[in-house]
């Protein structure tokens, strides 16, 4: 998922739609761009001076998330205590916060988000960084759990305890809460407002640039783009089965798995995105919209969520008050219209709206 947060006053969307100019970029905002967990990672402050430190309280921040919860790193403390966690194990703060906040997840999705599923990943073929997946010809059979494995899962304190038979994967929903953390940690530590971008996971915390964060939403080159806007500390998060795909056995794979068979879910929705008060929320809701499919929007609207939903053949779908996808290109000398959304906190009055149905063109919406 590509998300390019940007920095400005309102702008008209860019869109492959609807051309219109790039939003402004203040002047007093700095940012740094890199590569982590084989994904992109963009980290803006509000203030240039402190750019250096954040960087550093992020680099740092991040590579403890790493060492406490990788899957992929022998020396990690989840991989380490693995071999234990069926007896109980007294782990470290970070990790017991992050298997915490899966727990959270799983019981707020009624399990569509679990952080049990290691073995089943292993078995679809993910089983190691996703830069070094290969097809090992071994058919990929479902499985059907009769029981919940979170539900099988004992957090009491710091001491953990996971069955033998089920293995903790969390990178469903570690790299949101790290984006949640670092941005709320970097704008205490410094005064700053921060937005922090792993992948398709979006934090913010502090105030915003004038206008608000501006943050383009495409997942795939040639998908259809919007941009929106975040007031302070809110986040958006995307999940989508276009990334992370592997073969296995000559059957294409992705990493969001059904947890009631194992296997990857149904690709219903290229991708999903979704507005919330924290990532850790917006992604939760995104990755069960992935594994629940058509049922997805009831659920959705129940929620009140504002959601954007990309089908595999690009049709878009709108939820809780999310702006309506731009018009056909503008004859020329004909303004775009802007379509932005103010996600607010859900203390802030709601705007009239109604979910489902086509939404209007006002100039702005704000939701709960």
């Amino acid at each position: 998922m590509t998300h390019t947060p940007t920095r400005g006053t309102p702008l008209t969307p860019v869109s492959d739609l609807t051309p219109g100019p790039l939003p402004t970029v203040p002047a007093r905002t700095a940012s740094r761009d890199w590569t982590l967990w084989s994904t992109s990672a963009r980290l803006v402050v509000t203030d240039p001076d402190q750019i250096g430190l954040a960087a550093t309280l992020a680099d740092a921040l991040l590579a403890d998330v790493d060492r406490a919860a990788s899957r992929f790193r022998t020396d990690s403390e989840l991989q380490l205590v693995a071999g234990r966690l069926h007896a109980g194990v007294e782990v470290s703060n970070t990790l017991a916060d992050l298997v915490r906040q899966a727990l959270a997840s799983a019981a707020l999705t009624d399990g569509d988000v679990d952080p049990t599923l290691g073995y089943a990943l292993d078995a679809v073929g993910y089983d190691r960084d996703i830069r070094l997946v290969e097809d090992h010809g071994v058919p990929v059979r479902a499985v059907v759990s009769r029981r919940p494995g979170w539900k099988s899962v004992s957090l009491v304190g710091n001491r953990l305890r996971v069955p033998a038979h089920l293995a903790l994967d969390l990178g469903a929903t570690a790299k949101a809460v790290a984006a949640d953390w670092t941005a709320t940690v970097i704008s205490a530590a410094l005064g700053c407002g921060v937005l922090l971008s792993l992948g398709g996971d979006i934090a913010t915390a502090g105030p915003a640039p004038e206008g608000g964060w501006q943050v383009r939403v495409q997942d795939a080159p040639a998908d259809p783009a919007a941009t929106v806007t975040l007031v302070p500390g809110m986040a958006l998060a995307t999940s989508s089965t276009q990334h992370r795909r592997w073969t296995m056995a000559g059957q294409t794979q992705h990493h969001i798995l059904n947890p009631r068979t194992g296997r990857p879910a149904e690709p219903v929705w290229r991708s999903v995105t979704v507005a919330a008060s924290s990532c850790h929320r917006a992604n939760t809701l995104s990755t069960a919209a992935i594994v629940r499919g058509t049922a997805a929007l009831p659920w959705l609207c129940q929620l009140g969520t504002a959601a954007r939903l990309v089908d595999v053949t690009g049709s878009v779908t709108v939820l809780g008050g999310w702006p309506a996808e731009p018009e056909p290109e503008p004859t020329r000398g004909e303004r775009a219209s802007a379509h932005t959304l103010e996600v607010r906190r859900p203390s802030d009055r709601p705007a009239r709206y109604q979910d489902g149905t086509p939404i209007g063109h006002e100039r702005r919406r704000v939701v709960a």
